[in-house]
């Protein structure tokens, strides 16, 4: 699936991106993203990033220059003032899909697009354990990207399959809730992490 063009909007908002770590068009954790688009509040733009046409992280191809998907996603993640990511749990880990992504995001190290970039993070599993151990990995590997991961609130999403319908849309309305309040605590952590850096430098 080609990405979008991000939307036009006003100069003011405070704009996130949403990426989700599956590919299936009705995977929990895409809907997930689906529904911080619907429920941020005004002021708030979420856009999505669709992770299908990433390439496999290959520092050969690298020396030639990003592929196009790649610099795409680099650039919707340097035009953002924060990042939101839906994580599936496969075995115990992260998936192979997002964690590629996050190879060629890093990239150049101490220097990548991540580096000073507020993460929110998010996950929905059929089981009971809400992609907990995925986040923790996730966690990991983007503070040592020099990332910001928020800390709280967790948004642990067990027993998926009771809270979404067959198209992976989020119908339980307590858990849209607790995403919203996820993307309000995101942004007031970022802006508030900006304010201190603006009194630092003067």
């Amino acid at each position: 699936m080609t990405n979008p063009p991000a939307p036009n909007s006003p100069a003011d908002d405070f704009t996130i991106l949403g990426i989700a770590g599956s590919l299936r068009q009705a995977s929990y954790n895409r809907g997930l993203i689906r529904a911080a688009i619907e429920v941020a509040p005004p002021g708030v733009v979420v856009r999505s990033f669709e992770l299908d046409s990433i390439p496999l992280f290959n520092e050969d191809v690298e020396t030639q220059g990003d592929p196009q998907p790649v610099a795409a996603l680099k650039a919707a993640i340097a035009g953002s003032d924060a990042l939101l990511i839906a994580s599936p749990e496969y075995n115990h880990c992260i998936p192979g899909v997002l964690k590629n992504a996050i190879d060629w995001a890093s990239r150049p190290p101490r220097r990548s697009v991540l580096t000073g970039t507020p993460v929110a993070i998010m996950g929905a599993s059929g089981g009971g354990g809400g992609t907990a151990r995925a986040q923790q990995q996730l966690r990991d590997g983007l503070a040592y990207t020099n990332g910001y991961v928020l800390p709280l609130p967790e948004v642990l999403v067990p027993f998926a399959g009771e809270r979404f319908d067959e198209a992976g849309n989020l119908t339980d309305p307590r858990t849209r809730q607790d995403v919203r309040d996820l993307i309000v605590a995101l942004e007031a952590w970022t802006r508030r992490m900006r304010q201190a850096d603006l009194a630092e430098a003067s």
